[in-house]
């Protein structure tokens, strides 16, 4: 009882401190922060005219969990939209800053002559800005409308994010306690890829979990919840052997993704305000008079280089990505601080115990005196632009000038940058998970399964295991046959060789994995199990079942990542049920005199084209949703549909074929052209309709494959939409399993909507 005495009377302590002081720096609109950390000082043993803590112990204890709260709620304000809006500026601007920063961090700390710990350290303390005082201030002065503002933030926002994984370099440094550890790069690269495979893990399995229970998340319910996935998110990290603070930002940043991730916020904000002033208070009880004053110089001499180095690299930052001198000069004047995630970072070395005693102190009097003048660099970045801008010679001026102007590219590099964006995002997506498993399977699974039942028996179940959950990589990896790689093979036969040796070393890799991972387990030579390996994966890629499993799986993970997104969407659309009309497009086409008729098979084998026909008008008649073996003949006005990346691709073909005449319009969308044949009046019986199905248990298709439905035989139109839960898919791939719950979207004529009614199908809507 006691010891509860003590704990709640040093709570008290703490948040009356901290609620006195707090709002007299309101008063005088000064940062809050800095109102936190003078509290901790003033009841700290180092202040000995007002009551102080007893037991400090406790006071450590609190502050870590400030640091996970704090972490969490980071995450729930993350999202990957938000990283990927952050524009090329932003990027380029926080690359910047920390690739400058953390040398000169390092250089300054060995010329105090600290060691390379501490100087490793103190590089990455300095590197981070602060986002709590950089956006009040800009609130406080009306700046965020400023497009120098808008980089600046977007930057403070990846920022965030790479000290997440500058703490895991730091973490793993520390443990080794040798900074040129020749291990290192191998453990760093199986921490990321223990971190890739979490993280999808998470995603696949938390938001799934919050919607099959949304029904009993009352908001007592959904803050114990969300506080359970954030704690336990910390324990897991801690056994894999990242900081507590990543495994609190990941549970964060899995939930961000939600639909109840404002709720959630909302909820968990004053917890986590709570235990964030509870954290900044600590810092301050850590400042130290008599150390302060026999480090002032190291003091001054960091504030000096934090101050200046980071608002050279910002703004040289921005200067690189293409912005204005003015907007390169204003945004780098702001980020002159050293920030609230810096006490994060020091706090880790503490906790680790491989910084000194001196390090924490002066961090928190460099962050005070950089925050204090932050405000002065911001209101005079107007004038410092305009001197800087008159001293540089009027030849640099016209040079700079014409570098932000020459941001132009030609619209096939566009193309590539995009395919291989995508390509390596996908590739190391797959890679990371085929590496996981190997580790796992090898090193984890093989040893307990040889407990129990011994070899061989023991290693096959491993090998079975394995195979089976490499099966959705592999599947990622070899079916990637995206709009964009059809269109860039499709543009030039100069890009054939690069796209097809892309994919091959896809496929190189696959085999090397599922090889070398079978070698492992049954100590087969590995060059044997080389052509074995390729069997395998001949045997997934065609299977029609494992594609529909890794389909689904991939369509989960994205429904799960996007969640948040794809419902405010959806509630943003004017009307749910126009949405695939507007997301198709159609074209026509006629066809040339030819002695020879081309079938619809004959005109897209070997073409690589994903758009259908859904019409052929010859003579008047209208031919609706034709079969493969319908002929095309010499005068037939021919539509296609599909969407608007694979339409174009399929112009690309059209325009090279003798038999075809050019596409004379561009591509309207599915809806205009639905309405466009009520408007020409074409009779009820040949207009294309768009019919809604929802699938329910008794539904005949639920559970099968677009490609084994039967829809087209039974009904004579075409699957050309999916809704499961909030994700809209136009052009679903045929292999995509239709499952209880979702809404199919099917095109043909009146007599499949007919029919559909008939059988009780067909939604009322």
């Amino acid at each position: 009882m006691n010891h509860l005495n003590t704990f709640i009377i040093d709570l008290a302590l703490i948040m009356v401190s901290a609620a006195v002081v707090t709002l007299i720096f309101k008063r005088f609109k000064l940062p809050v922060v800095l109102g936190y950390i003078l509290a901790g000082f003033l009841i700290s043993p180092n202040f000995v005219w007002l009551p102080t803590v007893v037991e400090l112990d406790n006071i450590d204890t609190w502050g870590n969990i400030g640091i996970v709260f704090l972490m969490f709620g980071l995450g729930l304000e993350f999202s990957f939209k938000k990283l990927k809006n952050v524009g090329t500026s932003a990027m380029i601007t926080a690359i910047t800053v920390i690739c400058g920063m953390i040398p000169s961090g390092f250089l300054v700390g060995r010329l105090l002559g600290w060691g390379n710990i501490n100087s490793i350290f103190l590089g990455c303390i300095i590197s981070m800005s602060s986002t709590m005082v950089i956006l009040k201030a800009y609130e406080e002065y009306r700046l965020k409308k400023y497009r120098f503002a808008e980089i600046v933030l977007g930057a403070l926002v990846l920022e965030d994010i790479l000290g997440i994984f500058m703490m895991i370099v730091l973490a793993t440094i520390s443990v080794s306690r040798v900074a040129d550890d020749s291990s290192l790069p191998v453990r760093l690269g199986m921490l990321m890829m223990y971190l890739a495979a979490w993280m999808i893990l998470g995603i696949l399995l938390i938001p799934s979990l919050l919607r099959k229970t949304k029904k009993y998340l009352n908001d007592e319910m959904l803050v114990i919840i969300s506080i359970a996935i954030c704690l336990g998110m910390v324990v897991v990290a801690h056994m894999i052997g990242f900081s507590e603070a990543l495994g609190a930002f990941l549970g964060g940043s899995i939930l961000a993704g939600t639909v109840s991730a404002e709720r959630i916020e909302r909820l968990i904000n004053p917890i986590k305000d709570m235990f964030g002033a509870v954290f900044f208070v600590s810092v301050g009880m850590m400042i130290v008079p008599h150390m302060l004053v026999k480090y002032i110089v190291p003091i001054l001499v960091i504030t000096v280089v934090a101050v200046l180095g980071q608002m050279l690299f910002s703004t040289v930052g921005i200067l690189i990505s293409g912005q204005p001198l003015q907007t390169a000069v204003r945004g780098g004047m702001s980020m002159v601080q050293v920030g609230e995630f810096s006490f994060i970072i020091a706090t880790l070395g503490e906790n680790l115990e491989v910084t000194d005693d001196f390090l924490f102190p002066i961090v928190v009097c460099v962050s005070v005196l950089t925050i204090i003048t932050t405000p002065i660099f911001m209101k005079n970045s107007q004038k410092a632009y305009e001197k800087l801008n008159k001293a540089i010679p009027e030849k640099w001026r016209g040079l700079l000038k014409k570098y932000t102007r020459d941001t132009g590219e030609t619209q096939e590099s566009s193309d590539w940058k995009k395919f291989l964006k995508k390509y390596f995002l996908r590739t190391g997506t797959t890679m990371a998970l085929l590496f996981i498993i190997f580790q796992l399977s090898t090193r984890k699974f093989l040893p307990f399964m040889l407990e129990k039942f011994n070899a061989p028996l023991g290693n096959i179940i491993t090998a079975i295991v394995a195979l089976i959950l490499m099966i959705p990589a592999i599947s990622a990896m070899w079916y990637d046959r995206s709009s964009i790689y059809k269109k860039l093979w499709l543009t030039s036969r100069y890009n054939h060789l690069p796209l097809i040796a892309l994919r091959v070393l896809r496929m190189i890799f696959s085999v090397f994995m599922v090889a070398l991972t079978m070698e492992r387990i049954t100590d087969v030579s590995f060059w044997i199990l080389i052509p074995v390996s390729i069997g395998i994966i001949a045997l997934i890629v065609r299977s029609e079942f494992f594609r529909g499993k890794s389909i689904r799986m991939e369509m989960s993970f994205m429904a799960n990542m996007n969640e948040r997104i794809l419902h405010k969407y959806k509630i943003e659309r004017d009307d749910d049920k126009k949405w695939l009309g507007q997301s198709l497009y159609v074209v026509e086409f006629g066809m040339e005199p030819n002695e020879s008729f081309t079938t619809v098979r004959e005109l897209h084998e070997q073409r690589m084209v994903d758009a259908r026909i859904i019409k052929i008008v010859r003579d008047g008649v209208h031919i609706n949703m034709p079969g493969p073996e319908e002929e095309m003949r010499p005068g037939d006005l021919i539509t296609a549909m599909g969407r608007k990346d694979k339409l174009e691709n399929y112009i690309l073909v059209l325009r090279s074929e003798d038999q075809i005449k050019s596409p004379e319009e561009e591509p309207v969308t599915l809806r205009g052209f639905v309405y466009g044949e009520i408007f020409r009046k074409v009779a009820p019986e040949d207009q294309i309709m768009l019919c809604v199905i929802p699938v329910n248990s008794d539904t005949p298709f639920a559970g099968k494959s677009i490609r084994n439905s039967g829809f087209k035989n039974k009904y004579g139109g075409f699957i050309i939409g999916l809704e499961r839960d909030n994700l809209s898919i136009a052009d679903p791939h045929i292999d995509a399993v239709m499952e209880v719950g979702d809404v199919v979207w099917a095109i043909g004529n009146k007599s499949m909507a007919d029919k559909l009614l008939e059988d009780g199908l067909m939604s009322d809507d």
